[in-house]
């Protein structure tokens, strides 16, 4: 099938599920969509099933199989996303989280990513699972970064303190690119690409880190003294577009990491683009621009998600692992919040209930399933994308339509 042809039947049924969900469900957005996709897809697979329709639901799965998740995710959307939630972060308030969101986006990420894979080599030996340790590792660091999408409206609507959606925002546009070089070194000692020695491990992960945080730097500074130049919004705009897009692609074309290269020239374009580079009318049409960007690949994003369920292998095994592994990631989580938040109590005051909020607001989502995709096909790689899928949709549908009430919880005297 044509891309345009693809994209079409795309944007019809993400704004069909909107309306949807806008009209009768009034879920919040991003779970809503997620929600009536998922439904959609296993309405299909029944209907194909009872009605003895078969060629209903491979006519989905062949359109399905046309849209490259990973690469549109992980090559395309992530950099838009992460531009476009690190723009409206203020540089003042993420300093002053910068040890819990430094300490959660690192240490936690390592710990969650190697107390994830114990846990599931123990699950895959009693269930017979071919599930080597080191691809164990690999869902570990696949299922580590927490995604802000779904959770930060909420957290607005419960009137969430701006610390804590500070918290939240920064540890997970961080964790998206840290975990995704640790997946990157463990997935390539997985498969043979990468040599599992200490210095070539460390040579990779600061080429990726400390690389894409010092090009994202330099590129946003270049888009900030342009912008300085002139007074013209619909340029200035143009501007940051060019600076996404092709910033990300460059990025990935010397090998550091986009996803943090994004996030550092967001923050900067944000802060210092923001305050000293454009007019009033300017950051109206910037501010305006990546919101409606930002909801529309968010929506088109969780729409893919709910329709992933159509090119899923299912198996019982899979399936049941998935299932153990909704509390073990859970049980990793609260251990990789607890430790960086109990280092730095003796420093500085936690708002109550900072451990339980941070650990059900880490939502997953989209960025694990494209890396779990992205893995070359074998018998681990269907086990580990079912696993990935039930935990994200737990994730997603429950954690993210509780986290708000918690929250509210947490703020009564």
């Amino acid at each position: 099938m044509a891309t345009f042809d693809l994209i079409a039947i795309l944007l019809f049924l993400t704004a069909t599920f909107a309306y949807l969900n806008h009209r009768f469900l009034k879920m919040p957005a991003s779970i809503g969509l997620m929600a009536i996709a998922l439904m959609f897809s296993l309405l299909l697979i029944a209907v194909g099933e009872l009605a003895h329709i078969p060629a209903l639901e491979k006519t989905a799965r062949v359109i399905l199989e046309g849209v490259d998740f990973e690469r549109l995710l992980l090559h395309g959307m992530l950099g838009a996303l992460l531009f476009a939630g690190a723009l409206h972060i203020d540089l003042g308030d993420l300093a002053k989280q910068k040890w819990v969101i430094t300490l959660l986006a690192t240490v936690g990420v390592v710990l969650s990513t190697f107390l994830v894979g114990g846990f599931i080599y123990g699950v895959g030996r009693v269930l017979g699972l071919d599930l080597p340790f080191i691809y164990c590792l690999v869902f570990g660091a696949l299922i580590s970064p927490t995604d802000p999408i779904a959770v930060l409206s909420i957290l607005k609507s419960a009137n969430a303190p701006k610390e804590l959606e500070t918290k939240i925002a920064g540890e997970s546009l961080f964790n998206d690119g840290v975990a995704v070089v640790v997946f990157l070194v463990i997935a390539g000692i997985a498969t043979g690409a990468h040599e599992p020695t200490f210095g070539s491990i460390a040579l990779l992960f600061i080429e990726e880190a400390v690389g894409g945080a010092l090009f994202g730097l330099v590129t946003g500074y270049i888009a900030y003294r342009l912008i300085r130049t002139v007074d013209n919004y619909q340029v200035e705009v143009l501007i940051t577009v060019a600076l996404v897009i092709a910033g990300y692609a460059a990025a990935e074309a010397i090998h550091v990491s986009a996803p943090i290269a994004a996030v550092a020239s967001g923050l900067l374009i944000g802060n210092h683009g923001r305050t000293f580079g454009m007019s009033e009318t300017t950051i109206v049409h910037v501010d305006t621009f990546w919101e409606l960007i930002d909801e529309i690949l968010n929506a088109v994003l969780f729409v893919l998600l709910g329709l992933e369920v159509l090119i899923l292998v299912f198996d019982g095994s899979s399936l049941l692992a998935g299932l153990l592994a909704i509390p073990l990631v859970l049980l990793a989580r609260i251990t990789g919040v607890s430790i960086p938040v109990y280092m730095l109590k003796f420093r500085r005051e936690f708002p109550p209930k900072t451990i339980r909020i941070l650990t059900w607001g880490g939502l997953r989502g989209g960025i694990s399933v494209a890396l779990a995709l992205s893995l070359p096909p074998s018998p681990q790689r269907d086990t580990i994308l079912m696993m990935t899928y039930v935990v994200v949709v737990f994730s997603v549908l429950v954690q993210g339509l509780t986290i708000g009430k918690l929250v509210r919880s947490s703020l009564k005297p």
